[in-house]
């Protein structure tokens, strides 16, 4: 039997952990825990892999928690696998479908200055890298879920407004934004230029390696290889 954790607070995971560790029947061979790319912090310019040291702040702590409380079920026999994870891309939901209807009038632009990066995956890639880890008895601790090549902010948007033929004239200042979304604002304007090394390392290869295929693919309805 497989356990799927696909993210949530320290307190869900540590009580899903204590199942695990008291249930009366055999616990589960392996959990993969939703973490995010929140676990470095603000990274700057550097290349961000799984054994790189976070930045401390409100993001890394939140999901240091609830890395912690899912390692737990460690202790019942569990194989745990973190996956820290980009910005899921799909036509269907999430930070694209946010981003779409202002770029598709024109009106988009970078967050801030552009210079963070903006690390993301595919959809389908991702749900693969799930499966992927929930197969291999001899992969545990920390992965990146993340595409081989990160693009900044300043990338993301000119590859998007080129995908959809349209501008990509409009910056929306970093102080504006802090000033609607206050601490919100800081996991806009700061990233870290996270690569899969892990999952490299353990044979996963990508679908969709670059943004620029994965957008077609996306924004055309159809799947193409990257």
């Amino acid at each position: 039997m497989h356990v799927l954790m696909t993210g949530g607070t320290g307190f869900v995971g540590r009580r899903l952990a204590e199942r695990l560790c008291h249930t009366a029947d055999a616990p589960p061979r392996v959990m993969v825990s939703g973490s995010a790319m929140g676990y470095y912090g603000a990274q700057g310019e550097r290349v961000v892999d799984e054994d790189t040291p976070p930045h401390d702040e409100f993001a890394h702590r939140l999901c240091a928690e609830w890395e912690a409380a899912a390692r737990e079920a460690e202790s019942a026999g569990v194989r745990v696998a973190l996956l820290r994870t980009g910005l899921v891309l799909d036509a269907g939901g999430g930070t694209l479908a946010k981003m779409l209807p202002p770029f598709r009038l024109g009106l988009g632009g970078r967050f801030g200055d552009g210079r963070q990066f903006m690390p993301w995956i595919h959809r389908e890639d991702h749900v693969r890298s799930i499966e992927f880890l929930l197969a291999r008895d001899d992969l545990s601790g920390p992965f990146n879920a993340s595409a081989p090549h990160p693009v900044t902010n300043a990338e993301f948007t000119r590859i998007l407004a080129h995908r959809l033929h349209r501008p990509a004239l409009l910056p929306v200042p970093g102080r504006l934004l802090e000033l609607a979304l206050g601490e919100m604002a800081r996991l806009l304007l700061t990233g870290a230029d996270m690569r899969p090394r892990r999952l490299l390392d353990a044979g996963f290869r990508f679908e969709y390696e670059t943004l620029d295929a994965a957008l077609a693919a996306i924004l055309s309805g159809g799947q193409r290889r990257g």
